[in-house]
């Protein structure tokens, strides 16, 4: 979906509508007012640095071990009184910290 797109269903959900290229816009829809440019431009920015904002999860998310290696090292720890799950973790928090 489109920048575009993105803000207009953040400002009007489900509002009938039809966007062709970067800027144009049908409106389609008889029951939610069109919002103004001025609103369509804010809330593309507002989305844009919410999403910039999560980066360090995007990151996160990629860098943790998947479920199953977790789990199994959850049970190695558990089993061997060891912290490798929780030094796993924190290796990744810490190279991509919270901001």
């Amino acid at each position: 979906m489109s920048k575009l797109m993105d803000a207009i269903q953040s400002l009007r959900p489900n509002a009938k509508c039809v966007t062709t290229g970067e800027t144009d816009v049908e409106w389609l829809d008889d029951e939610q007012v069109e919002p103004t440019q001025s609103e369509i431009d804010a809330e593309v920015i507002r989305l844009e640095a919410e999403y910039d904002a999560q980066e360090y999860a995007r990151k996160r998310e990629e860098a943790y071990p998947s479920v199953g290696d977790q789990l199994d090292m959850i049970y190695k720890d558990m089993k061997n009184s060891t912290t490798t799950h929780a030094e796993a973790v924190e290796a990744v928090k810490t190279k991509f910290p919270k901001e």
